[in-house]
């Protein structure tokens, strides 16, 4: 294994040697190089044994990619010193490579040079009888395994300048890639459990009343064309047909305000929350404090949907017909704790309400946390800065 890893860097080596009039072209847009140099340079790192973090989402384009690596100051403070070593140190992996590898090759076939008639020139050797070329093949030998142990000599070089531009910000920038790619997929499932609600809602609430309001329509039609003197039925009818029409728009309501409720949007988030209060099936102790003025409209909608999630839970799980909301809107946060005496026991699990919920905080650079031990009731706490970070 460890003579497999030797030939790979030493290959890698000889590659990055061959590739340097590439590097030196490459210099003259090197804003754009950087970024894929570098990340050559961790792909190289990782087929050669060492443990390293890619930067590059498997799903993107190059070009997209170094577009968005572009923008961000970590290409400057890693990829563009990463590009460096690597034009310099394959300058290096080019002369010991072309210098040895071919002094090497020289010296173990000068007897087959001297016997064409060639007296093979290696730096100041120049052998003058056949026993000097037969001393000169264990010197080529020497030589090779010498030009060997320096590239690979160079190749750990690489992995120990890569590590080096990187250390002070691995820990943290392989952690916030990892949050981001578990973000990612916590989002998206998050977001088809969200469509396929709405879509329940829709089928099971609106599109069941609309179907019931054609049904009357057409047997409203009937009547009237049957029996036109039977005013009472078609009455009966017609006020069947307008019921099913009104509950279907209430759905359709209750549908579109779970998407994006009306009041937050014209009134703020504690009128929001004060409504979605006195619309709970709970009695809901409400306490607010502060101005919600300054909360931009991702964070606001983020706390809004926590305070509802959490309502329809405790409603549905909790065993108990009160909950308390505690909201407070500062000039830079915003903190919101919803709390009842119920069973506990709730967990955050992959693809539940919670868990989109908590995504959905992070993603506007806040947290959710659920304190919930069994028989002890039910805490959900949300927190959020009032401008996203980005």
């Amino acid at each position: 294994m460890a003579q497999i890893r030797i030939a790979r860097r030493v290959l890698t080596e000889c590659i990055a040697a061959m590739a340097f009039p590439i590097l030196l072209i490459s210099i003259l847009v090197v804003p754009v190089s950087a970024p894929v140099v570098a990340e050559a340079d961790r792909l190289r790192a990782r087929w050669c044994g060492v443990e390293t973090m890619l930067l590059k989402p498997s799903d993107d384009s190059w070009a997209q990619w170094v577009s968005l690596r572009l923008r961000s100051r970590s290409m400057w403070r890693t990829d563009l010193p990463v590009f460096v070593t690597a034009a310099l140190l394959s300058a290096l992996s080019l002369l010991v490579a072309f210098f040895g590898f071919i002094g090497a090759a020289v010296l173990v076939f000068s007897p087959v040079f001297w016997l064409l008639g060639i007296a093979a020139q290696v730096g100041p050797f120049t052998p003058e009888s056949v026993g000097e070329t037969l001393l000169a093949m264990p010197a080529g030998i020497v030589l090779g395994a010498v030009t060997t142990t320096v590239l690979t000599g160079t190749s750990f070089l690489r992995d120990l300048l890569l590590r080096a531009f990187s250390r002070s910000r691995d820990p943290d920038l392989l952690a916030k890639l990892e949050e981001l790619r578990t973000s990612r997929a916590s989002l998206t499932a998050a977001f088809e459990f969200e469509r396929q609600r709405i879509e329940r809602d829709l089928h099971d609430g609106a599109q069941q009343e609309l179907v019931a309001v054609a049904m009357r329509l057409g047997m409203l039609e009937a009547a009237a064309t049957a029996a036109p003197a039977d005013q009472e039925r078609i009455v009966r009818l017609a006020r069947e047909a307008q019921a099913h029409a009104e509950r279907a728009l209430e759905r359709l309501r209750d549908t579109v305000r779970d998407i994006h409720p009306r009041e937050l949007s014209d009134l703020g988030l504690i009128a929001a929350v004060r409504e979605l209060a006195a619309r709970s099936p709970l009695r809901v102790e409400l306490t607010s404090t502060g101005d919600d003025t300054q909360l931009s409209s991702p964070t606001a909608t983020a706390v809004y949907f926590t305070v509802s999630e959490a309502l329809t839970n405790i409603s549905k799980h909790a065993g108990v017909g009160v909950a308390r909301v505690d909201l407070r809107c500062a000039t830079t946060e915003v903190d919101v704790r919803v709390h009842d005496d119920g069973v506990g026991g709730a967990r955050i699990d992959s693809g539940s309400g919670l868990a989109g919920l908590r995504e959905r905080m992070r993603s506007v650079g806040g947290n959710l946390e659920v304190l919930s031990p069994p028989g002890g009731g039910t805490q959900v706490v949300a927190s959020a800065p009032s401008q996203p970070p980005w």
